[in-house]
């Protein structure tokens, strides 16, 4: 893998965000005549002024330790499991997320959407799902796409896949990640045979739609995240808890729950 230097990253950060020097150097406070001292290498960025810079970027915080490092600094952002002491506070809210959702369902999973939590209205579902694909990391992609897992179930499963490869397209142009592309290799490269009949940007809600257990049930999705977290963890962990789009659903989920 070849070493860049800290201005070549920036740079090409910027040109991913597609702002210009002046752009960056007007959000930053800075003059545009040092953000092109930097990427050039003819002068050295204190690590307050890389941080900055990547603020103004919105580069992700593992991706802001790496330009430290190339910088000559130690990283500033540390990366611990979600089950590390540290994280007992967050890991707290992220559960009591998951268990105020019931008896809808709801999961957390990281930025390769390997599944961290779930509460219990997710379990019923995994009942016919392939052992090998609930073997840790559970992937939340291949679950619902693969036909050893949800495949089977999803009724609109075009609409669901093309659902998925828009986030993932974002995901990779805001931050290329090696294995998430070929996740996206695996499941999500277009073709002919899963095409779906609509633009998913073409509606305001794309429901999921299942067959289970005799009964059609629609649901829609919202994604929460951290604000301004400081681990890197943190910093890559979503929750998507999942709503009933019709009474039908709604009284399936509560049925289920004995409510």
């Amino acid at each position: 893998m070849p070493v860049h230097t800290v201005g070549e990253l920036l740079r090409q950060w910027r040109h991913r965000r597609r702002l210009s020097q002046l752009d960056l150097a007007i959000a930053a406070d800075v003059s545009a005549r040092h953000v092109s001292l930097v990427e050039t290498g003819k002068s050295n960025p204190s690590a307050d002024m890389v941080l900055r810079l990547a603020a103004q970027l919105d580069v992700p915080l593992r991706d802001r330790n790496r330009l430290l490092l190339a910088a000559g600094f130690a990283p500033r952002y540390a990366e611990r499991p979600l089950d590390d002491d540290a994280l007992s506070a967050a890991r707290d809210a992220v559960a009591r997320v998951l268990r105020a959702h019931e008896p809808y369902p709801a999961l957390a999973f990281d930025r390769r959407w390997n599944i961290v939590m779930t509460n219990r209205a997710v379990e019923p579902f995994y009942a016919d799902v392939d052992p090998d694909l609930l073997r840790p990391p559970i992937n939340l992609v291949r679950l619902g796409l693969d036909p050893r897992g949800f495949a089977p179930l999803v009724v609109n499963l075009a609409d669901v896949r093309a659902v998925f490869r828009s986030r993932i397209t974002r995901q990779l142009a805001l931050a290329p990640d090696a294995e998430l592309t070929a996740l996206y290799e695996e499941l999500l490269e277009p073709n002919s045979e899963d095409a779906s009949s609509r633009s998913v940007e073409s509606d305001v809600v794309i429901p999921m739609i299942l067959r289970f257990h005799g009964r059609e049930l629609r649901l829609f999705s919202t994604i929460t995240t951290f604000g301004t977290p400081m681990d890197i963890t943190l910093d890559e962990v979503a929750i998507e808890s999942y709503y009933p789009a019709d009474a039908e659903s709604a009284a399936y989920f509560e049925e289920a729950d004995g409510i």
